[in-house]
């Protein structure tokens, strides 16, 4: 029986002006009809050029498929001409990207981009083609489809448009549908309905699906198969069950240990690192890496004092109307919230977006204005404090955004960008004590001194993320946000910079709030977890208590969409 793909020993080279890189070396794998492959390693291993070399998106120059065939219903497509390509992408052959936003065209409403598949591939008419085009966001689960058609993409939320790109990919019904992580940076809930839904329309059209991931616990959830790549080679393919209950590689057992899990939770977080050496041999994991981690829920007021107070705080934002722009209602953000934090413990926001988090977050620091209410931070009221007195306490209390890139400026050097904010506060008594204290940081979040004369798109995600841990550092703070700040990171990257926070804690003391939609992640960190729902906490305890004990339906539902990582069949 004939495959509906056959990779035969594919390889990928870049040519660039530092030599050659062999992205994809030697990897051969198969899908049926309505199989699954899932896909899985780390950023640079080689997994979505092995899906754009499928495609026939592989930039020449500089890259090139240097051997291999590419075999879709028996004919090999490598080497075909662009017209025979444009023929099957969209038609046979349909891809969902990692980046919703940077998938869509941001100047056309997104209902005429989903007909345009239509128009071009089925010939359909206009009228036709966004008929359909209603009817299929329809299909994928968003609200009002007739009026969101009309809605360009800023206007939707980051699930809507992972629905829109998932309605252009399923539009002529393709055969095989390629899933470049199309849920890393989505709420768990917002995660399980596109994962259903990519799994409702595989049965109803018979697809074949490529599943490209870092995160072994989805895979458990939807595939038939699993693939394995580990720096540009395939070192495992088996079915879900034998990788997940026999793992062979070391690299396949670092990707199943490092996410922090709700049953267990160990005193650190094993990384790939542990498992595998630079030439891929396996290690020995110590036994003290494996005990559980300790938590201490009973903190002596003179060990652990109050640190930040909140009281009845709201954000509102005004919405305004009609030709005189008057106000006719308002989006409450963040909605009569209070919390205490002690000092030396992190304190974990866990929901969906959109519910305040971020908001709450930011307002803490007063990057956003507060409508009402109370901060107090030591003992002293923030919301009362002058610009001036606002800078001098921004000593204490810093920020680590979400995203790392564009939070980092792209003109700096990591050596300019951990000197600014000294040079501001004058930290160090001159340019060379505060080039000392910036190694030393950056010797802190394991990153090379030579690095400093680098620039930001010189790293990878981990990296850049913990560069902007390190300059959150700079001013010896006591007191961080961490908005989000592992949400989009590999597994294995996820878990380092994990580990870094809480040596970090342990050695300075430091107060965490940890903001986050991942709940096995907010489990392992956090003391106490605070559960945000439309602007107010609706539910508040020990991390244990949340967990083991839920009392909303909120938070139930919130748990139960997580990723079990349990194959299918098990």
């Amino acid at each position: 029986m004939s495959h509906l793909l056959e990779v035969k020993n594919l390889s990928v080279e870049f040519h660039t002006e530092e030599g050659v890189t062999r992205a994809v070396n030697d990897v051969s794998f198969t899908i049926d009809e309505g199989e699954t492959v899932g896909l899985v390693g780390e950023s640079g291993s080689g997994k979505s050029v092995s899906s754009l070399a499928i495609m026939g998106l592989i930039p020449n120059p500089p890259g090139r498929i240097t051997s291999g065939e590419i075999l879709f219903q028996g004919e090999n497509i490598v080497g075909a001409s662009e017209e025979r390509m444009r023929d099957l992408r969209g038609n046979d052959i349909s891809m969902i990207f990692q980046e919703p936003m940077t998938a869509l065209n941001p100047v056309f409403k997104v209902g005429y981009q989903v007909a345009e598949t239509l128009m071009l591939h089925q010939k359909l008419s206009k009228s036709e083609a966004w008929e359909k085009a209603v009817d299929l966001m329809n299909q994928v689960g968003i609200p009002n489809p007739k009026a969101r058609a009309h809605s360009y993409p800023h206007e939707l939320s980051g699930g809507q448009k992972q629905r829109v790109c998932i309605a252009m990919a399923i539009a002529c019904s393709p055969k095989l549908l390629i899933c470049d992580e199309p849920t890393t940076a989505l709420d768990v809930t917002i995660q399980k309905q596109v994962l259903d839904l990519i799994f409702k329309l595989q049965q109803e059209y018979k697809m074949g699906v490529l599943f490209i991931t870092h995160d072994l616990a989805v895979i458990g959830d939807i595939a038939d198969d699993v693939l394995v790549l580990y720096k540009s080679n395939l070192v495992e393919h088996d079915n879900v069950k034998k990788i997940f209950t026999n793992a062979v590689h070391p690299y396949t057992k670092g990707l199943l240990a490092c996410r922090p899990g709700l049953e267990s939770n160990p005193k650190r977080l094993l990384t790939v690192s542990d498992y595998v050496d630079n030439e891929g041999k396996e290690k020995i994991i110590p036994t003290e890496a494996l005990k559980p981690h300790e938590k201490s829920f009973n903190f002596p007021e003179s060990k652990h004092p109050t640190l930040l107070e909140v009281k009845n705080l709201k954000v509102y934002y005004p919405i305004k109307a009609g030709f005189f722009r008057k106000t006719i209602g308002h989006v409450k953000a963040v909605d009569d919230v209070s919390l205490s934090i002690k000092k030396g413990t992190t304190y974990g926001l866990v929901g969906e977006s959109g519910c305040g988090k971020t908001t709450l977050g930011r307002s803490i620091l007063r990057l956003v204005n507060a409508t009402e209410g109370s901060i107090h931070y030591n003992g002293q009221d923030i919301l009362s404090l002058s610009t001036h007195e606002m800078r001098e306490m921004r000593k204490k209390m810093q920020i680590i955004f979400q995203d790392p890139y564009s939070s980092l400026n792209p003109r700096m050097t990591i050596q300019q960008i951990l000197l600014e904010p000294m040079e501001i506060h004058k930290v160090g008594n001159n340019k060379k004590e505060r080039l000392e204290i910036a190694k030393s940081l950056i010797d802190r979040v394991d990153l090379e001194q030579h690095h400093l004369m680098r620039y930001p798109h010189q790293f990878s995600g981990g990296q850049r993320q913990r560069i902007a841990i390190a300059r959150s550092l700079a001013l010896n703070p006591e007191f961080i946000v961490c908005d989000e700040s592992v949400s989009a990171l590999d597994v294995s990257v996820q878990a380092q910079v994990l580990n870094l926070l809480q040596d970090l804690q342990d050695e300075r003391g430091l107060t965490y709030i940890f903001i986050s939609h991942d709940l096995s992640v907010v489990n392992y960190i956090s003391d106490y977890v605070g559960v945000m729902f439309q602007g107010k906490i609706v539910e508040y305890g020990t991390a244990k208590e949340i967990y083991k004990n839920p009392q909303m339906a909120y938070t139930k539902n919130l748990l139960s969409a997580i990723p079990r990582g349990i194959p299918k069949n098990v």
